[in-house]
């Protein structure tokens, strides 16, 4: 799969988004401060969310348009006003955009109805990406498709059979380039509730590549992820937690945010392939292995016995597995303590 110039896939280091969501907190000049921040320390792309609280939902408090979870983030808040709160202004895309490609970043979105597919074009993204809470919407999906950019669907909540339902629209309405991301639609997500090893059976099952919509703190879920095979890697993205905003809570820092770009491509490397035997790089420690040496000085003919042969460091002699060969034979010339022990010194 290829996003404009940059390539994903096995071969290459881990696509990694900072996701921006609401962590602009209703400021235009922070949301360029986090593409700065994001480029900064390894992102590859800065992703926004294009809705208005219009389109996502009504100006009502009837139930279900109030979240009443009261271990929510976000619990007795009006969908509405929250939204209202959460959204990027559709007017700053272009200016978030333009600082993307100044700092050498991707910036793309994830649409929530047709009309934002619409705008998103007419600022000439290079992919979409659909949220898990859309997996589920068909017609959005076929809209996102048919523009014929690559694709993103992350998957939280999704059954196997919702996600085959979406992959074949996406397919059937022109996307070529599709991917999935595993997600955990929880905020933030446990790392026991993430079932990663679910990656390299999505790969299979659907031909795509696997990326994780990672929602836990930290790095180490994302290390595994690549570790099975996710190629891509997406994380909500703040200046600082403590700022608050809707998203903060489970937001990477900057800090945090560098450190996942290099754990997660070291995960990566350390993968390799299957290989016994010394690397390149490990040829000079065989020197440090244990190996047969003379331990005191002997003379002509005298008999090897386990005062006068040790096996100890360095590694120039004859394997310790050759000890008992060894033991009781004469030797065929004087031999000084610290001599490896060899064929041709028996007599």
């Amino acid at each position: 799969m290829k996003i404009a110039d940059r390539s994903i896939g096995p071969d290459h280091r881990p696509y990694i988004i900072a996701e921006m969501s609401g962590n602009h907190n209703q400021s235009l000049e922070r949301a360029l401060e986090i593409v700065d921040a994001a480029a900064a320390n390894g992102a590859d792309a800065i992703k926004l969310q294009t809705y208005t609280a219009d389109t996502m939902t009504l100006d009502v408090r009837m139930p279900g348009f109030v979240i009443e979870d009261p271990n929510s983030l976000w619990a007795g808040r009006q969908l509405h006003e929250l939204y209202q709160e959460a959204h990027t202004p559709w007017d700053w895309h272009a200016p978030i955009m333009a600082r993307a490609a100044e700092r050498g970043l991707h910036c793309f979105s994830s649409p929530f109805d047709a009309t934002a597919v619409d705008f998103l074009e007419s600022l000439g993204v290079a992919a979409y990406k659909i949220a898990s809470f859309e997996i589920v919407d068909l017609p959005l999906i076929r809209k996102a498709a048919a523009t014929g950019k690559p694709m993103i669907m992350s998957t939280g909540m999704a059954t196997a059979a919702e996600i085959e339902e979406a992959v074949e629209a996406a397919r059937g309405a022109g996307c070529r380039d599709l991917m999935l991301l595993k997600c955990t639609s929880t905020y933030p997500a446990k790392a026991e509730n993430t079932n990663i090893l679910t990656i390299p059976h999505m790969r299979a099952m659907f031909g795509c590549e696997v990326g994780l919509s990672d929602h836990t703190m930290g790095s180490g879920v994302a290390v595994a992820a690549v570790a099975l095979g996710a190629t891509l890697i997406e994380k909500h993205f703040t200046l600082a937690r403590a700022d608050g905003g809707v998203d903060s809570t489970f937001s990477m820092e900057p800090d945090e945010l560098k450190r996942l770009c290099e754990d997660v491509e070291n995960a990566r490397l350390a993968l390799g392939r299957v290989s016994y035997g010394p690397t390149q790089a490990e040829l000079k420690s065989l020197a440090f292995r244990r190996s047969l040496y003379i331990a005191v000085d002997v003379m002509a003919g005298d008999v090897l016995d386990a005062t006068s042969v040790r096996a100890v460091r360095p590694g120039f002699g004859l394997a310790p597995k050759h000890l008992d060969a060894v033991l009781g034979r004469r030797v065929s010339r004087d031999a000084q303590a610290g001599t490896p022990v060899s064929w041709d010194l028996l007599a």
